[in-house]
């Protein structure tokens, strides 16, 4: 199995767990038993605690004086700020919406790579911007109802494009630096700085929380989240990261709204509707446009 199928297969793992991760995020908010804050921290510590466990099962790795900074700032935007936009965004946006947003992150990347890698837009890349960027907003215009949680709102749709725009930005500038250490070393940092940036706003909140009246279904899909969306998805995203390109990557956005579409009908917590098939149709074709691009695949 060559180093690059290794890559292929790592992010399809990770983006297909993450697809799931929608719905059960989205699930766990519907209970209102977990604030995002506290869920985000509790997906933090168990990271750390897993990561940390692991790396004392492989050689020692020391990291570099200069590099300790950048992998501070890699927490920030490649945790941090990506899910805690989610986690925020989930509760005020349908499931299907979330993972169609999702999907702009090829979008993104591009322009993370113009910018830091002054990689060229070219006329097939802002043809797949526009249309992309049509598609929002037409589901903006249609997804956007009064009813509360369970309907899509300006802020969520806001927050969701924010997690795309910051996760595209980690994969875009960091993977040198994610190249040049082992994962379980790269990535037990990450989830050490994430937490700390991560407790002043939830400590309280952790020490005040009634985990006896969290109901057992939503304790199972938390234990999904800390050790399958969090540990083992973040643990195959950087494992591919060092294997295939950027764009590469980032394509893989793909999988997440199928998933997360299929196991959101079948449970119950969306449908499906003609209005969400045309957004995520010019979404996805705009990405596609812009992943075609000769410039993109270099």
């Amino acid at each position: 199995m060559s180093d690059r199928f290794k890559g292929h297969l790592s992010i399809a793992a990770a983006y297909t767990i993450f697809g799931l991760n929608v719905v059960l995020c989205k699930d766990i908010a519907n209970s209102a038993a977990v604030a995002p804050h506290l869920l985000f921290t509790l997906r933090a510590l168990g990271a750390v605690l897993l990561f940390w466990l692991a790396s004392f099962f492989q050689p020692k790795e020391k990291i570099e004086k200069g590099d300790m900074w950048r992998i501070a700032v890699a927490s920030f935007l490649g945790f941090f700020l990506t899910q805690m936009t989610f986690l925020v965004g989930i509760t005020m946006a349908t499931a299907i919406d979330s993972a169609i947003l999702g999907t702009l992150g090829p979008v993104f990347t591009m322009i993370t790579a113009y910018f830091f890698v002054k990689e060229p837009i070219t006329g097939k890349k802002a043809g797949g911007v526009a249309i992309a960027l049509a598609g929002v907003l037409f589901l903006i215009f249609n997804s956007v109802h009064a009813g509360g949680a369970a309907s899509t709102t300006p802020l969520g749709l806001l927050m969701l494009l924010l997690n795309s725009l910051t996760f595209s930005m980690y994969l875009g500038i960091f993977r040198p630096l994610v190249s040049k250490y082992s994962v379980i070393t790269f990535m037990k940092w990450v989830f050490l700085f994430s937490l700390l940036m991560s407790l002043p706003f939830s400590v309280k909140g952790l020490l005040s929380l009634d985990y006896a009246a969290i109901p057992v279904a939503v304790r199972w899909e938390i234990g999904y989240l800390i050790v399958f969306a969090t540990f083992f998805a973040y643990y195959l995203i950087p494992y591919g990261q060092k294997r295939i390109r950027p764009t590469l990557v980032s394509m893989y956005n793909y999988l997440s709204p199928i998933i997360a579409t299929i196991v959101s009908i079948w449970t119950g917590l969306d449908h499906l509707t003609w209005q969400k098939v045309v957004a995520a149709a010019a979404i996805v074709g705009g990405v596609i446009l812009v992943s075609k691009s000769r410039a993109a695949s270099r």
